[in-house]
């Protein structure tokens, strides 16, 4: 079964969804993917989403399509 992780924004144009690697458990997943994202973060402040993607690739993470759909209250 594929597990997937959102990445929310306040923005809903940069809401993304990354596919979890197969030998990583949630919370490791988790961690992981915050750790990528702050190294990028604290190096580059004027990083993009590419720049993000590439990196979680490099990790075996990888950036799905999708829909968004109606607002849920």
């Amino acid at each position: 079964m594929q597990r997937l992780m959102l990445l929310p924004a306040k923005d809903a144009t940069k809401i993304r969804l990354i596919q979890i690697p197969e030998d990583f458990e949630e919370h490791e997943a988790y961690r992981h993917v915050v750790g990528l994202i702050t190294e990028i973060e604290e190096s580059n402040p004027d990083y993009s989403w590419e720049d993000i993607a590439t990196e979680l690739e490099d990790h075996q993470f990888y950036a799905v399509d999708f829909i968004l759909g109606p607002h849920l209250d």
